[in-house]
């Protein structure tokens, strides 16, 4: 069994053995702290069997690469007690930390992996026992694409805990199979295929963060080309390809939404500004029930072909219109702008 060390606030694990899964410990049960008190299966909405400061306990996990370490940093940056890579047993004694008399801890937060090696799959067990006990708890479960995870890794150039010698995909292909009776488990589950950390701690604060009543809604309008694939964190999406495509005018190709004659030449027929009547009508209703709703975030993307043109024009105009809005808080993404179109 590998021994642990403790850095920083953080459970690591010797590198040595890394991504083998060998027999499963026998783990202790979850100990009752008051006299009498019996462990039971219970739904999460049922009475506590203990008595608890603790209102939110949420245990993040899933794949490598998938953006665990962003989302504890959410739940860190809202005040909750967090540790990162902490095998299933410590859990379980962090658990009866929190549930002691003396504990002033309303809100925590742990990730749990497969760095935990042959702890992670007592991490089922463990939340049964936050079930029996009537501990409420939230599971985040986080994944992506294969590709996306090799793409990541290739990227930071690290190693895969599940392959430390050998190919990223099959690290990622032995983790899927582990996690796969864990996913079934999850409260929430996140595919972060595509998006990026701003958008997924946007995503993650509007899920699972209490929502304030006098906040403002952070607004993004994004352009993209549908050429480079749709984009996978919007919450609206128009399509801006039936304007006129300036990529077929050579003086025009080179430039993009940005340029005064690139505008004009998509504006030279009137619909665009037909385009632009129906539009703010539209987003004005919207905007306003999102923001009495009490939402946190939200992205509209404009896309054309290319992502360079029509859409970064409209996202730019867009963004000009609501700036000045009290209750919004406007930023503007381009995400293909920097695509050079092909043949140029």
């Amino acid at each position: 069994m590998s021994r642990l060390r403790r850095d920083s606030g953080k459970v690591t694990r010797p590198s040595g053995g890394a991504g083998r899964i060998e027999k499963m410990p026998v783990l202790r049960p979850l100990r009752p702290l008051r006299a009498g008190s019996e462990r039971r299966s219970a739904a999460k909405s049922a009475r506590p069997v203990v008595e608890s400061r603790l209102r939110d306990f949420v245990v993040i996990t899933g794949f490598s690469g998938a953006g665990k370490s962003t989302a504890m940093n959410v739940f860190e940056d809202a005040g909750y007690f967090c540790v990162d890579n902490l095998p299933p047993e410590m859990i379980r004694s962090l658990v009866e930390l929190f549930m002691h008399k003396g504990s002033k801890v309303e809100r925590a937060a742990v990730v749990s992996d497969v760095r935990g090696g042959i702890y992670f799959e007592a991490l089922r067990a463990v939340v049964d026992d936050l079930d029996a006990l009537g501990m409420g708890h939230q599971v985040l479960f986080l994944e992506a694409a294969e590709q996306t995870l090799v793409t990541r890794y290739k990227e930071t150039r690290r190693r895969h805990p599940m392959a430390p010698e050998g190919s990223v995909a099959a690290g990622v292909a032995s983790e899927r199979a582990l996690l796969a009776p864990l996913r079934s488990r999850a409260d929430t589950v996140i595919d972060t295929t595509g998006m990026s950390a701003a958008t997924l701690r946007a995503k993650i604060a509007d899920q699972f963060l209490p929502h304030k009543a006098a906040g403002r809604l952070a607004l993004t309008f994004m352009s993209f080309g549908f050429k480079h694939g749709p984009p996978r964190e919007e919450d609206l999406a128009f399509d801006v390809r039936f304007l006129s495509n300036p990529h077929y005018e050579p003086e025009l190709r080179e430039l993009t939404g940005h340029d005064e004659r690139v505008v004009e030449y998509i504006a030279r027929d009137g619909r665009l500004q037909e385009l632009y009547e129906r539009l703010h009508e539209l987003l004005d209703f919207l905007l306003a029930q999102y923001v009495a709703e009490g939402r946190a975030h939200l992205v509209i993307a404009i896309g054309c072909t290319g992502g360079r043109h029509r859409s970064v024009a409209i996202a730019e105009h867009l963004a000009e219109r609501y700036r000045d809005q009290e209750d919004l808080d406007v930023a503007v993404a381009h995400r293909d702008i920097d695509k050079r179109p092909h043949g140029s």
